[in-house]
């Protein structure tokens, strides 16, 4: 059975840059026509089975969807605020999920069994959310992250270490963000909003 291959790919909306085969480079301009002109990269197109882990610390209410603390704080969706209301005390914040986000269960080598015991050719981990929690120690992301708080180590290292073990050529961590409430994020915390 062939093990998954994990390669790097940052999902970024815009790029400056892609290298074509044969090494040659095309420019891409920050507009759809030109973005939807790029190619796809092989090891993507070639795959036809791969997995992407959307996990953080949204998970830890449970409710709705990982857009969990933008329905709740940013559009306040009536299900949401409704939700919190009946379920956490007045004054909590969105911040205050972050320790209860433990991973305890987390178990890499597992994850990395069952990815290949699937036959998936790629892993994505959703490494950053649009909350700006990243599943990594960052400095970028100073005590809102899951080495500095939560689970206290690097989820994202940790799933790449047992993915490599089993593919050193291609082990990678597959990494992908979403970068669209990145300065929210920022003005939310300092602002009280999370």
């Amino acid at each position: 059975m062939a093990v998954p291959q994990v390669q790097l790919w940052i999902g970024l909306l815009l790029a400056e840059a892609a290298v074509l085969p044969g090494g040659g480079q095309a420019r891409f301009t920050p507009d759809w026509d030109s973005l939807d002109a790029r190619p796809l990269p092989a090891w993507y197109d070639e795959s036809k089975f791969g997995i992407f882990v959307h996990w953080g610390v949204f998970a830890v209410p449970g409710f709705g969807s990982e857009w969990f603390w933008w329905h709740w704080q940013g559009t306040h969706d009536r299900d949401y605020v409704d939700f919190m209301k009946r379920n956490y005390p007045p004054n909590f914040s969105y911040s205050h999920f972050a320790p209860q986000f433990r991973a305890q269960f987390f178990d890499p080598e597992q994850w990395a069994d069952v990815f290949q015991a699937s036959g998936a050719k790629y892993v994505v981990l959703t490494s950053k959310h649009h909350e700006g929690f990243t599943n990594w120690g960052s400095a970028q992301s100073w005590n809102w992250n899951s080495v500095d708080t939560g689970p206290h180590r690097d989820l994202v290292g940790d799933l790449g270490a047992a993915l490599s073990k089993r593919d050193p050529e291609n082990g990678d961590i597959a990494y992908c963000t979403q970068k669209g409430f990145a300065h929210v994020h920022r003005l939310a915390f300092f602002n009280g909003f999370m």
